[in-house]
């Protein structure tokens, strides 16, 4: 009897946590995944309180988007890898003839036709963000590693189409960063040095009539970047600010509410583009460093999980997914301090905005789904 009474209590205590586990593997969630995004969300909520100015409305309207990306996370972990390769195709051709029809008959905002209204209001150019990936990745599934030239070419057709059409909206920005994802495929399915080499030297020629073609503004932000203070209050001046905003958060920053370059509105686009330049300020390197930490924990637990992806499909994509998230990051914080030009990207999962994140989510969810249907080969 003393025996089994103390048997009891073990068993009462580790039964709920084994029907989470279960409920957690039925639903294809991978949990330090999923601890990781929730982490980065939610400082994400933390720096946007103080950089829409206190407003509990735009807070909660942010925490409404998150809900929509974490359920659009949750059906894309319940789609097989075998069922997304079959029906990558028509998707990717949907999401050209979307496209296509943004520029004919696409909402302009901002000087730029980019919206599309089918009922619901969206960007297309969001989906293609998984598409071109997910479409490079299928031509690829079934062919010999590495590709030849030839592959190469039909690659760099299915790319090309739609950051042309993109750019023409315009949006150079989501154009470059799309085509970074289908490069990034190439590159993972074993390009050869020799080719890589022929690229970047390619891309000398290509981004000379890139100039040729950039409209105004978008050759502007390219001179800034080389001397900002040429027009210190004009197309220098987003970038200044910013500048001084990380600069005067120190080691640990102003504190949480107490940045002044944002509070008295010197800090331009301070909850969408440059909500960097408030957390270097508000919490200084610290900060700095504790968020670009938590990126570093989801896209190494990507990569990880395109290593043990089952087949060819599944772990270009997978690595696409990971590296592709790495660009954003990358792009972003440069962006705000001054090492590229300023393209207008979100900072992922922390910025004011709602598409891009549904976006984002949907693709770590196709990361989930590859890894908990991974098959597992016989030692």
């Amino acid at each position: 009897m003393p025996i089994a009474e103390s048997k009891l209590p073990l068993t009462s205590k580790t039964e709920p946590r084994s029907d989470f586990s279960r409920l957690i593997r039925r639903l294809h969630i991978d949990g330090p995944l999923l601890g990781g995004l929730v982490l980065i969300c939610g400082f994400g909520l933390f720096i946007l309180y103080s950089a829409v100015g206190e407003s509990n409305k735009l807070l909660m309207n942010q925490a409404v988007r998150l809900s929509i990306a974490f359920v659009a996370m949750l059906v894309a972990a319940q789609m097989p890898p075998d069922f997304l390769r079959r029906w990558t195709p028509w998707g990717y051709g949907a999401g050209i003839v979307l496209l296509v029809l943004v520029l004919i008959t696409g909402e302009v905002g901002q000087g730029a036709r980019r919206w599309l209204n089918l009922g619901v209001r969206f960007q297309p150019s969001e989906a293609m963000k998984l598409g071109v990936p997910m479409m490079a990745a299928w031509y690829l599934h079934d062919r010999q590693m590495p590709p030849r030239l030839g592959q190469l070419l039909i690659i760099a057709v299915m790319i090309v189409v739609p950051t042309i059409l993109i750019a023409r909206q315009p949006d150079l920005g989501t154009s470059l960063l799309i085509a970074a994802s289908g490069i990034i495929v190439i590159i993972l399915a074993g390009m050869s040095l020799r080719l890589i080499i022929g690229m970047g030297i390619l891309a000398i020629p290509g981004a000379m009539v890139l100039w040729t073609v950039m409209k105004d503004y978008q050759k502007q932000r390219v001179l800034t970047l080389l001397n900002p203070d040429t027009d210190p209050l004009g197309a220098g001046y987003n970038i200044i600010q910013s500048k001084i905003a990380i600069g005067s958060g120190g080691l640990f920053g102003k504190g949480w509410t107490n940045g002044s370059q944002a509070h008295l509105e010197f800090l331009p686009e301070r909850d969408t583009d440059f909500i960097f330049a408030v957390l270097g300020e508000e919490f200084g390197l610290f900060g700095v460093l504790t968020l670009l930490a938590l990126y570093m924990f989801v896209i190494g637990r990507g990569l990880y999980m395109a290593v043990n992806a089952h087949d060819t499909y599944s772990r270009l994509l997978a690595g696409s997914i990971s590296l592709t998230f790495l660009v954003y990051v990358f792009v972003n914080t440069a962006m705000v301090t001054g090492l590229i030009p300023v393209v207008g990207v979100p900072l992922p999962l922390v910025s004011f905005g709602g598409t891009s994140m549904v976006t984002l989510m949907a693709g770590f969810g196709i990361l989930m789904s590859i890894h908990s249907q991974r098959k597992l080969l016989p030692h």
